[in-house]
């Protein structure tokens, strides 16, 4: 096969939430790099709000922008779950992603007029409704996950029958999220929830919502109809997972990497340099290792409540803060009174779009107050700074209790049945974490293990394999 036959098309089409859009868009960076040009599909408004391209890799990259329909209750311009919080991003902006069947299957039927029809489509858990799609019109599908491949584990084998119209797969009740799944045959003490978590885990997964499926059955489906399934993860962290997500659903599994965003390539495409002026010259005043950056990414937000015992908590630890504290359209959340004027000397509350990864990276940074989404472990543990996790919902309580075990973060603690805690818990644990000298353990194994997270050889070989797994599956057409 030459150079030019080897170069592929291929579509990206993620969820509406930037944790999802992220790493589809670092996968297809990683993908153009060696050549493959890429159709990267989402609505306007989201596609505006990505980080742009670095320039030797702009012309492989076509951004394919298809409007979102408009539906009632969905507020003015909200494209993302981040424009509407986490209850309704599950129901109203799910409802209209589906409405995007129409224009997506238009895009791809108008690209075999091309010289260049497409070769794959690389989709997410949410649109069920494409593997039928691509099948009659001949393109090789891969399922890419998000995910961790231990959460792939959890949810247990697809049937090779038809998908469970009822969304719940082998899942009887929430309890049973509550301790290692009999099909996971391995003995691991951290694939489970917590009480609080497993019960608006399991009603979010099988529940139907207005768009009248569940996510469990966008799931199954899109897995059972992929030709393969790629998965954010690499052999080095999850290898047993990995093989066993392979075995339990009889298909091949690629981990693509980690895909982070390395620091060089943000600094190079940074959009608003005055913003990052400001951070760091804060930054630059503080003490070396002193300050806990505190955010809780796009998709979940804590409640009011428990925005009080963060904040209260930030207070009552001494520690010098960074808090992006950034609420969705329709947020009420506040913070409490008094707070930012008590704490003025030693905190800094931004509410608008931050530098992640370069705030991470700056020496000042000690730790991360996170929810222990995928994302917001991979950024901080590729630069070696440890966690202090909060879980707020989703696959982050498996997240938080596997990067435990690796002693590279601690869980603040909670009550295991309806989820509180206290400002206490909050400022105890963040003074052991970036203070203590029995935080020194977390300290050092958060930077032993971003030899993991950060090495480009590890991120090169997988794409290199992933690659090789579509030229081939392709030449068996």
């Amino acid at each position: 096969m030459d150079s030019e036959q080897k170069k592929l098309h291929i579509v990206m089409f993620p969820w509406l939430a930037f944790g999802h859009m992220m790493p589809f868009l670092e996968l297809s960076k990683c993908l153009a790099t060696k050549g493959h040009h890429i159709f990267f599909v989402s609505t306007p408004r989201n596609i505006q709000r990505l980080h742009k391209i670095p320039h030797h890799l702009s012309p492989f990259i076509t951004f394919v922008p298809l409007s979102l329909p408009r539906l009632e209750g969905l507020p003015h311009n909200a494209e993302a779950t981040t424009d509407v919080g986490y209850e309704m991003g599950y129901d109203l902006l799910k409802k209209a992603y589906d409405g995007l069947q129409e224009p997506m299957t238009k895009f791809l039927v108008s690209t075999f007029s091309s010289p260049h029809p497409i070769d794959w489509i690389i989709y997410d858990f949410s649109c069920y409704w494409l593997p039928p799609i691509a099948d009659k019109l001949g393109i090789r599908k891969v399922f890419f996950s998000i995910f961790s491949a231990r959460l792939l584990a959890i949810i247990g084998p697809v049937s090779q029958d038809d998908a469970d119209a009822d969304g719940v797969g082998l899942w009887s009740c929430p309890e049973i999220l509550t301790s290692p799944p009999h099909w996971i045959p391995f003995l691991s003490s951290t694939v489970y929830l917590l009480p609080y978590e497993a019960r608006p885990f399991f009603q979010a997964l099988t529940a139907k919502t207005s768009s009248g499926v569940s996510d469990m059955f966008r799931y199954q489906t899109c897995v059972k109809g992929s030709d393969m399934i790629a998965v954010r993860s690499c052999m080095e962290l999850e290898d047993e997972y990995l093989n066993l997500v392979e075995k339990l659903n009889q298909k091949t599994v690629v981990p693509v990497g980690m895909l982070p965003p390395f620091v060089e390539e943000i600094q190079d495409n940074d959009d608003d340099d005055n913003a990052w002026k400001s951070i760091n010259g804060w930054l630059e005043k503080q003490r070396y290792g002193s300050v806990v950056y505190v955010a809780f990414g796009s998709e979940f937000e804590p409640n009011q409540e428990q925005v009080i015992e963060i904040a209260l908590g930030l207070e009552l630890s001494g520690v010098p803060f960074f808090w992006v504290f950034r609420t969705s359209l329709i947020s009420s959340l506040e913070l409490p009174e008094g707070f930012e004027e008590r704490t003025r000397d030693r905190g800094m509350i931004y509410r608008s779009w931050v530098p992640q990864v370069r705030i991470l990276s700056h020496d000042s940074v000690g730790g991360f107050l996170t929810h222990a989404g995928m994302s917001s472990i991979i950024e901080p543990l590729m630069l070696g700074k440890p966690l202090v996790m909060l879980p707020l919902g989703g696959d982050q309580g498996l997240n938080a209790r596997f990067m435990a075990e690796k002693k590279t973060g601690i869980e603040i603690p909670r009550n295991v049945e309806d989820g509180s805690f206290t400002r206490s818990s909050v400022a105890e644990s963040l003074v052991l974490m970036l203070l203590d000298e029995a935080g020194k353990t977390y300290r050092d194994h958060a930077k032993k293990i971003s030899a993991i997270f950060a090495d480009k050889s590890i991120q090169s070989r997988c794409i290199d394999k992933f690659c090789n797994y579509l030229y081939e599956y392709k030449s068996t057409i």
